[in-house]
């Protein structure tokens, strides 16, 4: 399977296709810090190249509503994550998933599909993540694990705090790779 995942750095999800065998790539405006099949660079430049599945994970800076503080001095922003999370959403690809924390998304666009815990893929932490699913099934929890705790939440100011909080758990990237990549 051709496996585009979209708005990825870090190579999690790419690399756990790769090891089922796909023909996976990550993209994203940053580099990749993994070595791995990886365009930088704006993802709509290759959304139309015959990808039949696309995780995509768009920023959610002006989406979360953990920021909804701030929504009334971002219109213009928050627009144009809106705008982008549509355009992946919306890709001429056969099965897409777009990826976000509680989201404006649920009012511009409509609920999402699943959320989902890492707490459920073998991970012992709190992180709620929506899972606006196109022509996917929902994902079935392969490991529930105790001692649940909001790690992430609780992460000290940092330069790579973003990265940290952004990148996704490898129980859950093994469990995408596993159940969506034999469809």
């Amino acid at each position: 399977m051709k496996v585009l995942v979209a708005c990825e750095y870090s190579g999690t999800v790419r690399d756990a296709f790769i090891a089922k065998g796909h023909d996976a790539m990550s993209c994203d405006l940053l580099p990749t810090d993994v070595f791995g099949p990886h365009y930088q660079g704006d993802v709509s430049d290759i959304l139309g190249n015959g990808w039949d599945l696309m995780i995509a994970h768009p920023p959610c800076t002006h989406l979360a509503v953990s920021g909804a503080r701030w929504f009334k001095n971002k219109k213009f922003e928050q627009g144009e994550a809106i705008d982008f999370f549509m355009k992946l959403l919306l890709a001429p690809i056969p099965k897409i998933c777009v990826e976000n924390p509680i989201s404006i998304m649920s009012t511009c666009w409509g609920k999402p599909n699943q959320i989902i815990q890492p707490w459920q893929f073998g991970h012992g932490e709190t992180k709620a993540t929506c899972l606006w699913l196109m022509g996917l099934p929902k994902l079935t929890p392969t490991d529930i694990v105790e001692g649940r705790e909001a790690r992430v939440h609780k992460l000290p100011p940092s330069p790579d705090r973003w990265k940290l909080r952004s990148t996704t758990y490898k129980g859950i990237a093994a469990a995408m790779a596993d159940q969506w990549g034999s469809l």
